[in-house]
């Protein structure tokens, strides 16, 4: 199946969700124009990401809610990173991202691995989703956890065919998103397309350069540091071409990757009053421990 994909590669205006999301819709406009069936956004594209977090508790909302509905409206298969407040539990926040396809909303992604400053925004998620989409199986991570092989290997376990990864990369660190874009896909046998912010806010500047990658490591298309967006048309037999070609997924010996499932033991765990995550203490850091590294079917 031949799928074409459209990357919004877009700079935002801080803490203005109404002008962001105007942009986007007409992005969207542009990417039908041009026959895309995938249009992906970056990480937190309808409010930007240097806020404090009185404005990111203003400016969340719920997945389903006000963003999805506007995007169930286009038709296409759309993909964004938002903050979410959680539907019950007030003050809780994720950095999450959606997936709507031809006016049906398909779910959502919370994002698992947070970077060290974003503990004291938001809770992590604990899932690793795969979304039906009339145009192949779609997996999604955000930003930091492209540094995490584990996630695009449960992906394609569980029959991932592209991953897309909304970003919010600064200058500085090009070759990570570049780099951890095409290990990823490489190490998988599959295709991945990270998304990336460009454009400054206050003292950081995101430094753009959004991939598309084939199942062999080939970038297909990349974006230079400006607004811009990119299309790639992906072959999604190329798959089971690769797989067949060097059989990665065939050839592994699960029985000997015990120590990573065993990894969380080293450190104390208790659970947490909110929820059925577990969480954990590494001297004053606060991170969560994810029982699917325990028993997910990538190490049995």
């Amino acid at each position: 199946m031949a799928v074409k994909i459209a990357l919004i590669q877009m700079d935002t205006s801080l803490g203005d969700k109404k002008s962001n999301l105007e942009k986007g819709l007409k992005c969207i406009e542009e990417a039908k124009r041009k026959g895309a069936n995938i249009v992906c956004f970056p990480e937190l594209f309808t409010t930007g990401y240097e806020l404090t977090l009185q404005q990111y508790l203003a400016l969340a909302e719920t997945i389903p809610g006000e963003t999805t509905e506007k995007m169930r409206e286009e038709g296409l298969t759309i993909i964004g990173g938002i903050i979410e407040k959680d539907e019950r539990i007030k003050g809780l926040l994720y950095d999450s991202a959606f997936i709507v396809e031809d006016s049906r909303f398909l779910g959502k992604y919370r994002k698992t691995h947070l970077y060290p400053t974003e503990h004291q925004f938001f809770r992590a998620g604990n899932d690793f989703p795969v979304f039906d989409s009339i145009f192949g199986r779609i997996g999604m991570a955000i930003c930091f956890d492209h540094a995490f092989s584990e996630i695009f290997r449960i992906y394609a376990l569980k029959g991932a065919e592209i991953v897309f990864i909304p970003s919010a990369v600064p200058k500085g660190y090009e070759h990570l998103l570049e780099l951890r874009t095409r290990a990823r896909a490489q190490d998988n046998q599959i295709f991945v397309a990270g998304v990336n912010r460009c454009g400054k806010e206050k003292d950081k500047e995101y430094c753009g350069r959004s991939l598309v990658v084939d199942p062999r490591g080939n970038t297909i298309v990349e974006a230079g540091e400006k607004e811009e967006i990119v299309y790639a048309t992906v072959d999604l037999k190329e798959i089971e071409k690769e797989r067949i070609s060097e059989p990665v997924l065939r050839s592994r010996r699960s029985e000997l990757y015990e120590h990573v499932r065993g990894e969380n033991s080293l450190f104390k765990k208790k659970v947490d009053k909110l929820g059925d995550d577990y969480v954990m203490e590494i001297g004053k850091n606060r991170g969560i421990v994810h029982e699917n590294y325990d028993n997910i079917a990538c190490f049995e």
